[in-house]
Order: structure tokens, then C-alpha cells, then sequence
């Protein structure tokens, strides 16, 4: 017998469970250290030309999907349409976040293990990047370490999408995505402060023109698409949740900005302490792990913040995870009338082993390689560069030109009636932006993410 349909106990509950889906370790690492290569606040600037251009749009018609319908990615495009290609372009959300999430929780585990390292204090064993990036190798390279880490973030996934919608990734959100901007607070606070601190702001804020070129606007047009968790069903899941009296346009427009913000402040939090301590800001990725370790060491209280940088990152990761594994979860329960903790158990269990050959990829079975790619590195562009971007393409070309955008307007209006009277420009610029710029801009972006474009 299918279980009742859960529904979010308040839209606030619904803001922050979808903006954590949002705010992952992207927000935390690659957002600042791309802006600040790439223009500093000239970057941002057309970054949030193209939110609001291709990421606020498909936003609001994924989470439109999903509370018309009331279903999971394949339920939802299965009742507006039925027809077998529609119903694959829903699967193609629920397999993104599953394989999303087998390696995603691999990074994420390593984040769970550095609070553990800053806790005893390791970092002061090394004085600088290279050898704090030789101890994170040494790390990554036994691979207990990496699978003990990976296996402690899933238990932790799982147990909150065990206790449900309401019980479990709402009451954990209200938890967590507070905790996370408390210390995301105290860490910019501590970085302003700091001797030197100026120069980061400058990096992150002094707008550069002359950094911006047409590589600049595809990876701003990209994170915009990918930052918002686009795509894999994981916002029409969410939205699925939803009532008939909840704000769509506003609930969206409230994610969008979170996201941002977090992202922001997460780069004057990074880079006033990188430039304080006289580190290297264009290390890219590696800032993370190989970096900011150093920095700690080389900052008063640094002891401290290392752990609530580490304890942001884990929670940051956490809850975009939540929301990945409760695409699959949802599926299982909607499609197949599977009770919720069974899906749990069973796929939370199942995506688990799949991201063991991703943590085994940088030890035991990094010299085995498909294409000269790792295990890895192959989940991560087939899902990153292909599924999320086919998936967006699709969502956006199904609202605007196969349900149509009349019927779609119909159920937006519901619980927007305000926004429609007052507004009524804000209306008629989504259904162009979605008709026409949003797939435009989202195939570029695919084109980009494989190369077609540079």
C-alpha cells in the first residue's frame, strides 16, 4: 500500500531544505576561487546576469513540475505527458542524483575527516601548501581512510531522509543551514579582521574588465546552471512537497539569493585569510584541502576556526546530499510503492557501494583508466557535463513548448495571485526567457562542459 504524500510543515522549512540543496561544496570552493581568477567583482556581476537569466527561470519551472504533479522527476513528466521519451527525461534526474551522490559523498568524506585532523591538530605538523598537500595525498591515498569516511557521510544522509519529509530534511535544514551561516558569519568576521585582509577583498571585489572574456561568461553562464542543483530532479522533488498556497516565484527567487549570498561571503571568509597569511589564492581546487590548512596555522585562534571551516564545508555538503538521495528515495516510493525506509536502506546502501570505486580511484585503482580517466573522474563529467545539462534542456523545453506555457502559468499563478497583479511584467519576462533564452543558453552551456565550445 503507497504511503500518504509527504508535505513540507512550512514554506520556511521548504526555503532552507532547497537552498541546502543548493549551497554544496561548490559554493564553499569553487565559486570564490573562479570569481577571483576571473574578474573578481566584474565576474560576479555577469554571473548574476546569468542567474537570473538561466538559473532563476528553469528554477522555477523544475520546482513548478513538481508541485503540480506532486511526483517524483519520472511521476511528474509521466502525468503531464506519458509519453515514453518525457518519461526518460525524468529518469535522466533521478540516475544524475545517484550518481552524483555515490561520488560527491567521497568528498564530502574527506571534509568529515579534516575536522578530525584540525581537531588534533595536525595542520601545525606541516609550514606550508606543499606539504600540507603531501599529508592530504598520504590521506587519500589510504584508501580505509577515504571509504571509512565516505561510508560515516552516507550513514549520516541516510539518517535524516529516514525520518521523512517533515521529521527529517526540513527539521535537519532548520538545524543545520542556521549552524552553517553562523559560522560561515564568524569566519568572515575573522578574516576581515586580519592583518592584510584588504588585499583578498581587492582580489574578490576590485572589478578587473580585463579579465573578462568569452571563457569568463562560460564558466559564469555554468556555475550559474550547475550552482542551484539544476537538472537532477532534486528541486522537483522538493517541490513535489509543496502546497497549492506556496509562492513558487518567491520561494525561488529566496534560493537563488541564499545561494548567492553563501557563495560570497564564503569567498571573503577564504581569501581574506589566504591573502593574510601571504598564500597562494590561484591554486584553484586544491585551495581546500592543500591550502587552507596552512593558513589556519598561520592565523590567531586558527586552532578553532580550522574546525568550523571543516564543520561548514561537511554541512554544506550534507545538505545537498540529503536532497540527492531523496531524489531516488522519491521515485522508489512514488513509482514503485515502496515504503520510505525501505528505499532508504536499500538505495542509500546500493549508491554507497557505487562510490566505493570512486573513493578506490585515488589509491588501489588509480592506474586503472577508461578514456585516461579515473572511475571518478568518469561518474563526474558523465553526470556534471552530460545528465545535468541534457536534464535542464529537456525541463525547460517541456514547460515552454510541450505542456505549454499557458497551462504552466495557470498552476504558477496559485498561490502568486499577488505577483501576477502587480507584477505582470515579471510573468511575461519568465515565459520568454524559458521559451527561448533559457534552452539556448543551457545547450551552450553543455557544449561547453564537453568541449564543443572554448
Amino acid at each position: 500500500m503507497a504511503e500518504k504524500r509527504e508535505h513540507w510543515g512550512s514554506k520556511f522549512g521548504f526555503i532552507l531544505a532547497a537552498a541546502g540543496s543548493a549551497i554544496g561544496l561548490g559554493n564553499i570552493w569553487k565559486f570564490p576561487y573562479i570569481a577571483g581568477e576571473n574578474g573578481g567583482a566584474a565576474f560576479v556581476f555577469i554571473y548574476l546576469i546569468c542567474i537570473a537569466m538561466i538559473g532563476l527561470p528553469v528554477l522555477i519551472a523544475e520546482i513548478l513540475l513538481g508541485r503540480t504533479t506532486q511526483r517524483n522527476p519520472v511521476g511528474a513528466f509521466n502525468k503531464l505527458n506519458g509519453r515514453p521519451f518525457w518519461t526518460m527525461v525524468g529518469g535522466i534526474g533521478v540516475l544524475a542524483g545517484f550518481i552524483i551522490l555515490s561520488f560527491y559523498s567521497v568528498v564530502a568524506g574527506w571534509s568529515i575527516g579534516y575536522i578530525v585532523e584540525a581537531v588534533k591538530g595536525t595542520f601545525y605538523n606541516y609550514p606550508d601548501a606543499a606539504s600540507a598537500g603531501e599529508h592530504f595525498d598520504a590521506l587519500v591515498h589510504n584508501a580505509w581512510w577515504v571509504i571509512g569516511y565516505h561510508g560515516l557521510f552516507f550513514i549520516l544522509t541516510m539518517i535524516v531522509v529516514y525520518f521523512g519529509v517533515k521529521g527529517g530534511i526540513e527539521r535537519g535544514s532548520k538545524i543545520m543551514m542556521p549552524v552553517l551561516f553562523v559560522i560561515l558569519i564568524i569566519l568572515v568576521i575573522r578574516g576581515v579582521t586580519l592583518e592584510g585582509a584588504d588585499k583578498g577583498l581587492t582580489f574578490l571585489w576590485n572589478p578587473d574588465w580585463s579579465k573578462i572574456t568569452s571563457q569568463s561568461v562560460l564558466i559564469a553562464l555554468g556555475h550559474a546552471f550547475f550552482t542551484l542543483s539544476l537538472g537532477m530532479g532534486a528541486m522537483m522533488t522538493y517541490g513535489s512537497y509543496l502546497s497549492e498556497k506556496d509562492n513558487i516565484p518567491a520561494a525561488a527567487l529566496e534560493i537563488v539569493i541564499l545561494d548567492t549570498l553563501i557563495a560570497l561571503l564564503a569567498g571573503v571568509a577564504i581569501f581574506t585569510a589566504v591573502f593574510a597569511t601571504a598564500q597562494d589564492p590561484a591554486v584553484g581546487p586544491g585551495l581546500i584541502f592543500r591550502t587552507l590548512p596552512v593558513v589556519f596555522t598561520k592565523m590567531p585562534g586558527g586552532f578553532l576556526f580550522a574546525i568550523l571551516f571543516f564543520l561548514l564545508l561537511t554541512l554544506a555538503a550534507l545538505t545537498s546530499a540529503i536532497s540527492l538521495l531523496e531524489v531516488v528515495v522519491a521515485f522508489f516510493v512514488d513509482e514503485m510503492n515502496w515504503t520510505r525506509h525501505r528505499a532508504v536502506l536499500v538505495f542509500g546502501f546500493i549508491t554507497f557501494l557505487l562510490g566505493v570505486p570512486s573513493a578506490l580511484s585515488f589509491n588501489l585503482l588509480a592506474d586503472y583508466k577508461l578514456f585516461d580517466h579515473t572511475f571518478f573522474d568518469v561518474m563526474d563529467f558523465l553526470a556534471s557535463n552530460i545528465l545535468l545539462p541534457v536534464g535542464g534542456f529537456f525541463i525547460s523545453i517541456f514547460v515552454a513548448w510541450v505542456w505549454g506555457l499557458d497551462r504552466a502559468v495557470v498552476e504558477l499563478k496559485k498561490g502568486a495571485v499577488n505577483l501576477f497583479e502587480k507584477h505582470a511584467g515579471i510573468i511575461r519576462s519568465w515565459k520568454w526567457f524559458l521559451k527561448y533564452l533559457s534552452p539556448v543558453m543551457i545547450l551552450i552551456v553543455f557544449l561547453y562542459s564537453i568541449g564543443l565550445i572554448k
